[in-house]
């Protein structure tokens, strides 16, 4: 069984200290094997914000979660600073998280596929590449087909409410058919501060059976609507069926904690 937190969208520079704290505490409680950040660590790409992003999921790895595949997202990228944004758009980034920007996380029941789809000529949207593509099916169809095969980029590749198709990522149908043939479980991600699970086959004319697992904002004051501070929580078997269980755990200010809030099966047939 392997343990893994979802959290995106700390955008440090607005993050709430009580939510920081209690998302150590709930840490300290409950370890997992990997954390995964998918995105949009800073507001501002700012060094001071990076280093703050830094030691906060240094303290989450020395509570207990010993791996971790981190990504950037559009946030992460310098705004203002154009000379840096287009000619070292991931300098602070790569100090604080290494020159990494596409890191694979694998187990015996796992594979996990960070993606980078941002770039400095795109000031939100997402965009995979026709190499993106390529590489991701030829890694999929290297992975033992019993392990659950994820990929984790920050924009979203469907979307909940109608509002939200305009933050899909760029090239996402030509990249989520050949990767559902190719044998892909699920796509997570954030960017929109907006957590849901769904089936992207509503969406898209897939082959097979592929999940959309969304993170809202983890710990920072940007919320979106009544939506609460949260994380998920994914609980991963693969033997001798896949089976993900996604946790959703809202942040509740009466009780300065993370509470469970709700949760979701997902399975898919052996073979």
């Amino acid at each position: 069984m392997t343990h893994i937190l979802h959290i995106s969208d700390t955008h440090f520079g607005t993050e709430q200290n009580a939510v920081v704290e209690a998302l150590l505490r709930h840490v300290r409680e409950q370890p997992a094997d990997l954390l995964v950040l998918s995105g949009d660590i800073t507001q501002r790409a700012k060094p001071s914000q990076f280093g703050a992003a830094k030691r906060f999921v240094e303290s989450v790895q020395a509570l207990g979660i010993p791996g971790r595949l981190v990504i950037p997202g559009n946030h992460d990228l310098p705004l203002y600073n154009l000379a840096t944004r287009f000619l070292c758009p991931y300098r602070n980034y790569s100090r604080a998280f290494g020159q990494e920007l596409e890191p694979v996380f694998e187990n015996d029941e796992v594979l996990m596929i960070g993606l980078n789809t941002t770039h400095p000529r795109r000031r939100k949207d997402g965009e995979v590449t026709p190499a993106q593509v390529a590489a991701v099916v030829e890694r999929l169809r290297r992975c033992d087909p019993g392990k659950v095969r994820v990929v984790v980029a920050h924009q979203p590749f469907g979307a909940m409410v109608a509002s939200d198709e305009r933050n899909l990522q760029h090239g996402a149908n030509e990249a989520l058919v050949p990767w559902a043939e190719a044998g892909l479980d699920i796509v997570m991600g954030g960017h929109i501060h907006l957590p849901y699970v769904l089936p992207l086959s509503q969406q898209y004319r897939l082959k097979r059976d592929v999940w959309i697992v969304q993170a809202g904002t983890a710990l920072s004051n940007r919320l979106r609507g009544d939506a609460p501070n949260s994380f998920n929580r994914i609980i991963i078997t693969s033997n001798p069926q896949k089976q993900v269980r996604v946790e959703r755990w809202d942040y509740e200010v009466q009780s300065d904690r993370f509470l469970l809030g709700s949760h979701f099966d997902l399975e898919w047939p052996v073979g």
